[in-house]
């Protein structure tokens, strides 16, 4: 296969051009821009096609036009705003950062992405402020979220390309992603939880365990046990909507501080006042974005980073640690 010649003046314009392999003669012209710009979607070059910014030996074609092989492929693309988002000058926690993605640390309180209720003070805005270039990605690079008050990891995509092919990895599974997270009760062990989860019949807001739902599984191990509590591991191998809030409930080990879905409050009968407060006081959920491993998308390398917990979850283990 010919390699694509790829001229980018700046981020928000895209050149390239490739000749069609004689053995693809008889294929579609999307089926064969796929395979010759594979680092963009195929909904996308589809799109840029039927737009006339992806040519056929400079003609506009229909993206089933049939190929003969030998044609030049030619894309000349402006990428425009993909949301009218506003940027927002809000500090960020970088971990890495390179040409093509950030790693940051998200910290609690802070939603990932605008929405109803919650156009500004998002991660989305903050990410705006810092890399202008993130307005022309979907979702401004965001491939993957954090709920609010989920602390930790997350990767961002910089460049359109890296944006395809994260989302590739994410729905590839070989995204790593490990979590830790304090819950009521005491793990005898570890597991896996495999149940579907889809959205709550009643209560529109909330995500629920339901046999019509989409597959979902979640890996859990302990690593401390203590009266009436456990620190766990958990490693999603999917990534539904608030799927490990969700898991550890429906297998009645809810995430301290979860007023969502741990239902009323729990607390081992002997229990120190001190602890008593600390679990009843706590703000949020207890969960943590400890580790994310991932190939990078350009130079095709395993990276992998890693997050202390914060302090909030320091000082609680520190009280269950006395009690």
């Amino acid at each position: 296969m010919n390699q694509p010649n790829s001229e980018n003046n700046s981020f928000d314009h895209i050149q390239m051009s490739a000749q069609v392999p004689c053995q693809d003669c008889g294929r579609r012209l999307d089926q064969v821009a796929s395979e010759l710009f594979s680092e963009y979607s195929r909904a996308r070059l589809q799109a840029w096609i039927k737009g006339g910014q992806l040519r056929v030996d400079g003609q506009v074609q229909v993206p089933k036009q049939k190929l003969l092989g030998g044609e030049t492929l030619e894309v000349d693309v402006y990428l425009e705003p993909e949301g009218d988002w506003q940027p927002e000058n809000i500090p960020l926690q970088i971990v890495h950062e390179d040409e093509h993605i950030i790693v940051l640390n998200k910290p609690d309180n802070l939603v990932v992405h605008p929405a109803a209720g919650n156009r500004s003070g998002t991660l989305l805005n903050g990410l705006l402020y810092h890399c202008p270039q993130l307005e022309s990605v979907p979702r401004a690079g965001i491939v993957h979220r954090l709920d609010k008050d989920t602390t930790g990891l997350m990767v961002v995509a910089k460049t359109l390309q890296a944006h395809t092919d994260l989302v590739a990895q994410l729905q590839a599974r070989t995204v790593k992603r490990e979590y830790e997270a304090i819950v009521a009760g005491v793990m005898t062990g570890g597991g896996v939880v495999d149940q579907p989860i889809g959205r709550h019949q009643t209560q529109r807001t909330k995500m629920a365990v339901r046999p019509d739902g989409k597959e979902a599984r979640t890996h859990y191990s302990v690593l401390q046990r203590y009266k009436g509590h456990s620190h766990v591991r958990l490693r999603l191998e999917t990534g539904r909507t608030h799927q490990i809030r969700v898991h550890m409930a429906h297998i009645r080990f809810p995430i301290v501080g979860d007023d969502t879905y741990a239902g009323r409050f729990r607390i081992h009968a002997g229990a120190r006042p001190e602890l008593r407060d600390a679990i009843q006081n706590f703000a949020r959920q207890a969960l943590h974005a400890r580790e994310l491993g991932l190939i990078h998308p350009a130079s095709g390398e395993l990276v992998s980073w890693s997050s202390e917990l914060p302090g909030d979850m320091q000082s609680l283990i520190k009280v269950l640690d006395h009690d």
